[in-house]
């Protein structure tokens, strides 16, 4: 399924990340780590696009090839109806305003030695979007902005908890005035209670900002909260794509149905039945012939393990890649 730069904010095409294995006396390649297998998606201006799967199913390598902070190695990725693989430095540096991330350590983004309004300027410097008192004038506004407060500028990112670095990390991502973050797992290093802060925080900023976020995540209950369409990896692929309440609702891929069986019912009296999967995933150095899934797919026949399936159409916005469903 391939995708026209005019699709949305930002389209991916056929993406396809592979880190080489080498080994011997001359270093040579042996082996790759197929992380990213031919992916494809498209995210409308102003849409939260939800990301989920398995750990190690590709999904941070993904968000990190779409920003170039990792290079693919082919396909297309297009912000605004430009390429941004073809890019050089130059023009790369200047898009970069435009497309941001938030990671999901905050304490490991954040330089210890640097005081939040340094971290939070540093941006603004380098792109020359402000100079002298304006700088600082900028940095309280976006302390504001992001529930902090003023005082927090001279101070260090171990003075705050888990929830308010993530705070500064945002404030950080938003110095620039992007149009598209990367939210990679942001919440997923907090509290509960602090998850749901940072998430609101989120929305309100993309209502009043106008921001497109690829949110990602292993909370699915989260996922479903903040995304407008969810699309779901495994093994470097991608499996299922539909709006989040086509998706919980109705979900065609077996993986997902699996996937979300693990969803705890808030109900004490309620259930739901459980799917167990077999076996464990796949080293994504040996991906397995046909579909990817099949060795621990219930319902996978012979054509599972030689013909490969491509995300169709299986009801109006709900693509899945399954032969049976």
């Amino acid at each position: 399924m391939a995708y026209s730069p005019q699709d949305g904010l930002v389209v991916v095409n056929d993406l396809l990340k592979k880190f080489p294995i080498r080994g011997g006396i001359f270093g040579k390649e042996v082996a790759s780590v197929q992380a990213v297998q031919g992916v494809s998606f498209a995210i409308k201006r102003g849409e939260t696009l939800g990301l989920v799967g398995e750990s190690g199913c590709g999904k941070s390598t993904l968000g990190r090839c779409v920003l170039r902070l990792i290079e693919p190695t082919s396909g297309s990725v297009h912000f605004d109806g430009r390429d941004v693989l073809k890019m050089g430095a130059e023009e790369l540096r200047l898009i970069r305003r435009k497309m941001q991330i938030i990671f999901q350590d905050p304490f490991a983004s954040l330089n210890p030695r640097m005081t939040v309004g340094s971290i939070i300027s540093e941006p603004i410097k380098i792109h020359g979007l402000a100079k002298g008192a304006d700088i600082t004038r900028r940095v309280l506004k976006l302390l504001d902005l992001c529930g902090l407060r003023a005082e927090a500028i001279n101070r260090y990112p171990h003075e705050f908890s888990g929830g308010q670095r993530q705070r500064i990390c945002i404030a950080r991502a938003l110095a620039v005035e992007p149009e598209f973050i990367v939210c990679d797992e942001p919440v997923s290093a907090l509290d509960v209670s602090i998850q749901a802060q940072i998430i609101n925080l989120l929305q309100d900023l993309q209502a009043e900002l106008k921001l497109t976020y690829l949110f990602i995540a292993h909370d699915l209950k989260v996922v479903e909260h903040i995304s407008n369409r969810v699309a779901v990896m495994y093994l470097g692929k991608m499996v299922e794509l539909a709006s989040s309440d086509h998706l919980y609702a109705t979900p065609k891929h077996p993986y997902t149905q699996a996937l979300f069986s693990a969803i705890p019912v808030a109900d004490p009296k309620g259930h739901r039945q459980r799917i167990i999967l077999q076996g464990d995933v796949p080293s994504p150095i040996a991906v397995p012939s046909g579909c990817s899934f099949h060795p621990r797919c219930p319902i996978a026949k012979e054509k599972c393990k030689t013909d490969v399936p491509q995300l169709e159409e299986k009801a109006p916005g709900h693509f899945a890649s399954c032969w049976y469903t």
